[in-house]
């Protein structure tokens, strides 16, 4: 499913990358993917409701891959994010973009649910619904194809906003394409649950989680949950996915702690601080919940967001005297150490933590943050550079490394690395003009002066093909 992800943010045609040829037929890959990193880095820009968490992310994204790597395509490229909202929602965009909504983490009651609608999720990027679906239309004119593409995307979350978009491009071509069909409906639930099973989770998930909807969408009537208005639930369906599980070894999975804990930090953030410390200490002193660890930290995070130290320190040190090992908890633990003014202590619970989760992005920024507080810039420097040789597209560290640079007052790497930035981001103009900035900066020695240099035709170049396409397709 493709969502519409909240009621300020639209994709405008002229946004999108030009089609060309392909709008007669079905989109490539590389097509694919190219308009869905565009419609992302609109998502990032402009959309409130995304949410630019690296823990959650973190998680989100093993979650993902552990799914892929079980499926059909384990080499498919898949990337997933969160979107603030309580609904029940998730959704695949063109070029393997899952997003999920926060609702739909708190409402699984396991892990093992949350599995599934990913793995559904997965399924439908696996088998191209999406492209396939509109292919169906054969439209016969690019601009009509952007348009539809713009409705599909405009067209879930808020009914309003998708009846405007409706209206305004096509209403009876789109309308068709708002939800799957049947057909690829039920085989995302096969796929999906096959993914789900050779992942390791508990055959039960898809089915107890799209039943459990399914009953509430009787409550709603004619207002359904969004999940279920684009991807219609029958009764066939869910019988289909409970026989399967009925007839499926028993397998008891238990969650993960990285699930509870994500699961207190969204629960923590759907109100005050002071209303959350409230509700996770309520749950310690009446011992009302799933897993101790996860109300502890709920509370220690709330009481960080409260900005009361020393009580959040209390109660981390409770949260690690259960001697559970997660990144989540080492950056909690760093977190409130870097709040205190404690930049050296934080280090060292990065350093450690990194030592057991080199992958975790939260720990890498964190880190990274924490030499910046420190006023340790070249270590920074030093550190980033390592980080950018392993994951170069990692817009966030260039964003780290152009701070690390300005505070050690070196302005032509600090521009050079603001432009990567940008443009890693979609944003050309603005990274364009922090070459520029570089090029007037006299700080910089000849071989950096002459790597912008380059770095400048390049992106000049890119920008004037992207001006010729846009000529030629209008």
């Amino acid at each position: 499913m493709v969502a519409f992800l909240g009621t300020s943010f639209s994709v405008r045609g002229d946004d999108l990358p030009d089609l060309g040829e392909a709008a007669r037929a079905e989109l490539s890959p590389q097509m694919e993917r190219k308009i869905g990193e565009r419609i992302m880095n609109e998502i990032r820009l402009r959309e409130p409701s995304y949410i630019d968490d690296a823990e959650l992310n973190d998680y989100l994204n093993a979650l993902g891959r552990r799914l892929v790597a079980a499926s059909a395509s384990p080499a498919r490229d898949c990337q997933f994010f969160f979107v603030r909202d309580s609904t029940v929602n998730a959704f695949a965009m063109f070029g393997g973009f899952i997003g999920v909504n926060t609702g739909t983490v708190l409402t699984s009651q396991s892990e093992s649910e949350l599995a599934g609608v990913l793995a559904h999720e997965i399924s439908h990027v696996m088998q191209n619904h999406l492209a396939r679906q509109m292919a169906k239309e054969k439209q016969n004119s690019i601009a009509s194809m952007i348009a539809m593409a713009v409705g599909i995307l405009a067209a879930r979350a808020n009914s309003q906003v998708a009846n405007a978009a409706i209206a305004s491009a096509q209403a009876g071509s789109i309308q068709a394409q708002l939800a799957y069909s049947r057909d690829f409906e039920r085989e995302a639930d096969r796929m999906g649950y096959q993914t789900m099973t050779q992942a390791g989770y508990d055959a039960h998930g898809m089915g107890d989680f799209f039943g459990r909807l399914q009953q509430s969408g009787r409550v709603y009537e004619n207002n359904a949950p969004v999940y279920m208005r684009t991807h219609p639930l029958t009764v066939e369906r869910i019988s289909d996915m409970q026989n399967r599980a009925q007839n499926a070894p028993y397998r008891q999975v238990p969650d993960s702690l990285e699930f509870q804990l994500v699961r207190a930090k969204l629960r923590a953030q759907m109100v005050t601080p002071r209303e959350a410390v409230k509700e996770f200490a309520a749950q310690l002193r009446e011992k009302k919940y799933a897993s101790e660890a996860a109300a502890r930290y709920g509370l220690a995070y709330s009481l960080l967001r409260a900005k009361d130290l020393a009580t959040a320190q209390r109660e981390v040190t409770a949260l690690i005297a259960l001697k559970l090992s997660s990144p989540m908890i080492a950056g909690l633990v760093a977190e409130i150490r870097l709040a205190a003014n404690e930049p050296a202590a934080a280090q060292a619970i990065y350093r450690d933590a990194l030592q057991r989760y080199p992958q975790s992005k939260s720990l890498v920024y964190g880190y990274a943050e924490s030499l910046l507080a420190g006023a340790q810039y070249e270590q920074c420097q030093a550190f980033l550079e390592s980080e950018l040789q392993l994951y170069s597209s990692d817009y966030k560290l260039y964003g780290l490394q152009a701070k690390a640079y300005a505070a050690a007052g070196k302005r032509l790497q600090q521009h050079r690395a603001q432009a990567e930035f940008y443009y890693l981001q979609g944003q050309l103009g603005p990274a364009v003009e922090q070459l520029q900035f570089a090029q007037k900066a006299a700080d910089g020695t000849f071989f950096e002066q002459s790597a912008v240099d380059a770095r400048l035709r390049e992106l000049r170049k890119e920008q004037a093909e992207e001006a010729k396409q846009k000529r030629e397709g209008g």
